[in-house]
């Protein structure tokens, strides 16, 4: 069988030791990308087969290797010439001056992988001369001197975001408090101040979901307003999620059950934010069915 591997996407992220391959991994998974590290330079060709096999479950590899992998490394510039004959290949080339490099390390206290019995700076100057002919042939090179691992994470996601993997991934949970607090919210909203539906015999029965609960409880006095506000409150901490390179947000509504009130706000809320430039939101009810 021939493997036709011409649409396969293969991302290898190198470079040097405490520049932030694991950082550029982390933000490459977000954005969807099937993430490998420490994978060994002649397992490059068999993994994309089996992505290419697999189509559009694995469209986009992205392979974090480094010196780490011994006398393997070096295999790694052949491998990549030979699957440039057939696949769409890009390099990422991360490094960083000596001292910055020297710093990092000893924040985490940890030694240099081709250190040995010498100093850190011995380490690092053998790996960049072991490095050379892999930073030329790089298609993307970052210092990462100057910049934070947010910033690099940012950078990342502004280089190879598609559109449907750019913005911020807002999920709307609705949940009972009887239930507990759902540990994974980023912001809790409480619908506890509105009368609550359980009390009207005709909808008791009925959640959220259906129509006349929703125009039950945002006919109810402060429940506009407290709504206008709330999604107005949020536009400045939903930028600064962005901003700050927050891929994927939690905003919860909870009332007494999780099955009138917070299910008619999450369903309004999930609609009006799917509207915010630079946002997708869908709705989830944690307790909705509970007895």
């Amino acid at each position: 069988m021939t493997v036709d591997s011409a649409k396969q996407e293969v991302l290898i992220v190198t470079g040097m030791s405490g520049a932030g391959r694991s950082t550029v991994g982390n933000a490459l998974e977000d954005l969807g990308w099937y993430v490998v590290d420490n994978l060994p330079p002649r397992m490059l060709r068999p993994l994309v087969d089996v992505a290419t096999r697999a189509g559009d479950t694995l469209p986009k590899i992205a392979v974090v290797t480094d010196v780490r992998g011994g006398h393997l490394f070096s295999e790694l510039g052949e491998a990549i010439d030979e699957l440039r004959a057939s696949s769409d290949v890009r390099v990422i080339f991360l490094e960083a001056t000596d001292d910055v490099l020297v710093r990092r390390f000893e924040q985490v206290r940890r030694p240099h992988p081709l250190q040995g019995n010498g100093t850190l700076l011995d380490g690092i100057a053998q790996e960049r001369q072991r490095m050379l002919h892999l930073r030329e042939q790089s298609d993307i090179i970052i210092d990462t001197s100057n910049i934070n691992i947010h910033q690099l994470a940012t950078t990342i996601t502004e280089t190879f975001a598609d559109d449907s993997s750019r913005g911020l991934q807002v999920t709307v949970l609705s949940f009972g408090f009887k239930y507990g607090l759902p540990t994974d919210a980023d912001v809790v909203a409480d619908m506890r101040f509105l009368p609550n539906p359980f009390w009207t015999p005709e909808l008791r029965p009925l959640t959220g979901l259906d129509a006349r609960v929703s125009e039950f409880v945002l006919a109810q006095e402060g429940a506009l307003e407290f709504f206008d506000r709330f999604v107005e409150a949020l536009r400045p901490v939903l930028a600064g999620y962005q901003r700050e390179n927050k891929r994927h947000a939690t905003i919860a509504f909870g009332c007494t059950g999780g099955k009138h009130r917070s299910v008619a706000m999450a369903v309004r809320l999930a609609d009006a934010l799917s509207r915010e430039p630079g946002v997708s939101a869908s709705v989830k009810h944690r307790d909705l069915g509970r007895e």
